[in-house]
């Protein structure tokens, strides 16, 4: 069984990080999107919000699951038997960095490989950090968010 990790942030989930997510399901028996803890970034959403609108969006598909962790990447993904790692790339910019990390992850846990996705061109620009300065100027989301959330993105950031 081919089981992989997709994860992110995702706050809020934007419409290129579902595109990933529906791809990854295409290529994997299992996909666990999981929401990570980052010592950098300080959340807008709260770890259950930012679940609970990737599960409204993720539904549809049965193979796909939503998590959280607060473990390294590699030891999330050895406890759930996963041995690709699922990351989307929006444009050489993100490469570098992705590429460190996958080379980092590697060398901790040689039985893990990283998969990159790169980003359907129609979201190459977008990210969670455009998605909240636009909701903060009640700007129409329907073409960057899931309309599943566009609602709460707009009452939390916006209101």
């Amino acid at each position: 069984m081919k089981i992989a990790v997709y994860p992110g942030s995702f706050d809020p989930i934007t419409l290129g990080h579902l595109n990933i997510v529906k791809r990854a399901s295409r290529l994997f028996d299992k996909v666990y999107v999981c929401v990570m803890v980052n010592s950098a970034k300080h959340p807008i959403f709260s770890l259950q919000e930012r679940m609970e609108f990737i599960k409204r969006c993720t539904g549809k598909y049965g193979n796909v699951e939503v998590e959280y962790s607060n473990k390294l990447l590699v030891e999330y993904a050895k406890s759930r038997g996963a041995t690709f790692i699922v990351k989307g790339l929006r444009a050489l910019s993100d490469f570098d960095m992705e590429f460190q990390m996958a080379l980092m992850n590697k060398k901790m846990e040689s039985s893990i490989d990283t998969v990159f996705l790169t980003a359907d061109e129609k979201y190459t620009y977008l990210s969670s950090t455009i998605v909240r300065e636009m909701a903060r100027y009640h700007a129409d989301l329907s073409r960057f968010v899931p309309r599943e959330i566009i609602d709460d993105v707009l009452a939390k950031v916006g209101g």
